[in-house]
């Protein structure tokens, strides 16, 4: 079992950064990848970008590739994204998600999701 709590959302301004947490617990952390998944309204769910446990690989959607950065800190079981430059389209409740097949971009692929953390941009 995977617990996952996300946290760090909140309005912000276009062009503007914030983020975003997502704590871990559960006995085998190691053996999963880490997730992060956007819904906006209306929208389905896409992928965001995924993390190994141990930081070594990541994985990025291209379209947010030089904005939004996925790291694991060094001294607890968490895993942040940060976001920059903002746009309003990035409005949408931001979840994590555990998964042990890998890098996947298919939220099928995940076992464990959070409760998500809402990010507002206003224009």
């Amino acid at each position: 079992q995977v617990q996952l709590v996300e946290s760090g959302g909140g309005l912000v301004q276009a062009g503007g950064s914030l983020r975003l947490s997502c704590a871990a617990s559960g006995r085998t952390l190691s053996s999963y990848v880490i997730g992060w998944f956007r819904q906006a309204p209306g929208e389905q769910r896409e992928f965001v970008a995924s993390i190994s446990w141990g930081g070594r690989n990541t994985h990025y959607a291209d379209s947010l590739k030089g904005r939004f950065a996925i790291s694991r800190g060094n001294a607890d079981n968490t895993v942040y994204l940060q976001m920059n430059s903002l746009k309003p389209e990035d409005t949408a409740a931001y979840y994590c998600a555990a998964t042990s097949y890998g890098l996947g971009v298919q939220e099928t692929l995940y076992d464990y999701w959070g409760q998500g953390t809402q990010v507002t941009v206003s224009s």
